[in-house]
């Protein structure tokens, strides 16, 4: 009897897991306009990770870039915390998914959040923190000069302040954006690039690495080794713009990669997408990998319907849980090809916006 592969389950946070977006939350709570201020910022790093691509940056930075302005707005580690443990805003059945699959399969969570966010979600959770990627923040120690913090103030007016970066689908330079948003990140380059980086808060861009674009890729590689496991046997769970590189590794392996009411850089990327008000379609398709593989999830979605569900090894409760937030049938799964691909990204962008709200929704 052919023994069957231990298989590795790993997922993004803020998307599959939870609804918060919690980096812009905290910039709307503590920072006037820090709504605008951060959108404006995630755009801009969408520009440089997926058209400028600059040495060294990766999708997900937005979380390095927007730090001098928290302590210019003195926030401190205490009131991350606080904040994100008050705030914290579970997908439905979250809790009871990430459970279900540890009692079958290694489980870990990769996100960009700062830390404060994912200590927060691991003790409602009840997950091991050990289990959890994220980015590393100590933003107490850092000093800002009063002159410093006068000056950022005047610059996250300035930003908050500034359009709305566009990103044409089809754009492979910067030169195939309107002239105005071209200025715009022109400017945003001085702010950043000279301005902030020759302050002394500007260390701060240095020594803080968010987990995002080719960190998120690196952990999931230790991960599978510290496991002793092929990629191809790891079920990669994204949302947004900081999963492209991990859904392209684990994908170019032969691993299962699955957008979760992804944005439309999760859908390009990843083999399934999954349209869906609570977290239970994941503990389905989790199960059925671990059991049967990738190939069976792949014939499961060709065949979503409650006669396939009706013969695998998935608990009745779950797919009634699935049902019960979709009172039209099951959720919206459905295999990413380069005919779909562009119709299920537009789908699966408002559906998002839907689950987590306008705001969070539309960000990269």
């Amino acid at each position: 009897m052919k023994r069957k592969a231990q298989r590795v389950f790993i997922s993004d946070c803020e998307g599959p897991i939870s609804k918060n977006d919690n980096a812009f939350e905290l910039a709307a709570h503590f920072i006037p306009k820090g709504e605008k201020l951060f959108a404006v910022i995630s755009r801009y790093d969408d520009v440089l990770a997926e058209i400028v691509k600059p040495p060294g940056y990766k999708a997900g930075d937005t979380l390095k870039l927007i730090l001098p302005f928290f302590k210019a707005f003195d926030v401190t580690d205490g009131e991350m915390l606080a904040f994100s443990r008050q705030n914290l805003l579970l997908m439905p059945y979250a809790k009871q998914t990430l459970a279900y699959i540890r009692g079958f399969m290694p489980t870990y969570i990769v996100s960009t959040s700062y830390e404060h966010y994912i200590k927060a979600l691991c003790e409602t959770m009840e997950f091991p923190f050990q289990n959890a990627y994220c980015t590393r923040l100590a933003l107490d120690k850092y000093d800002i000069t009063p002159k410093e913090k006068q000056k950022l103030r005047e610059i996250a007016q300035e930003i908050a302040g500034m359009p709305m970066i566009e990103i044409p689908g089809n754009a492979k330079s910067l030169s195939d954006l309107h002239p105005t948003h071209r200025t715009t990140i022109e400017r945003l380059n001085e702010i950043f690039w000279k301005e902030i980086a020759q302050m002394r808060i500007g260390e701060i861009f240095s020594e803080v690495n968010p987990v995002g674009g080719g960190e998120k890729a690196r952990a999931v590689e230790e991960i599978a080794q510290n496991h002793g496991v092929e990629l191809e046997n790891v079920m990669y769970v994204g949302d947004s713009i900081t999963d492209v590189e991990s859904f392209r590794l684990v994908r170019s392996r032969g691993g299962l990669t699955i957008s979760f009411n992804g944005n439309r850089y999760a859908v390009r990327e990843a083999e399934i997408a999954v349209l869906s008000q609570n977290t239970a379609v994941t503990s389905i398709l989790a199960k059925v990998f671990h059991e049967h593989g990738r190939d069976q999830v792949l014939r499961l979605t060709k065949n979503w319907n409650m006669e396939t569900l009706s013969k695998l090894d998935v608990p009745t409760r779950i797919i009634e849980h699935a049902l019960r937030a979709h009172p039209e049938g099951l959720p919206k799964i459905k295999i990413v090809t380069r005919e779909n691909m562009e119709a299920v990204a537009r789908e699966s962008s408002e559906f998002r916006k839907k689950v987590r709200g306008e705001a969070v929704g539309a960000l990269g």
